[in-house]
């Protein structure tokens, strides 16, 4: 185990470390990750966006005609 600093320790604690899945089986880790992100979505759900979907994506100019340029 790799030795953390006090600062390393704390930031993994409250990100909040998944059980230890080496002695599960695939299903019994599949379960877990799946109750860990439930329980995470609804601790922390995501805040409503406050601008319409794709209207940051750069807008591109008309491109050249041709089939190579595709």
């Amino acid at each position: 185990m790799p030795s953390w600093n006090g600062r390393e320790a704390q930031r993994l604690n409250q990100k909040g470390l998944m059980a230890n899945t080496s002695k599960l089986s695939r299903e019994e880790r599949k379960q877990a990750k799946r109750a860990a992100r439930k329980k995470r979505k609804a601790e922390k759900p995501l805040k409503p966006r406050d601008y319409p979907r794709g209207s940051k994506k750069p807008k591109v100019k008309k491109l050249a005609r041709g089939q190579a340029k595709r």
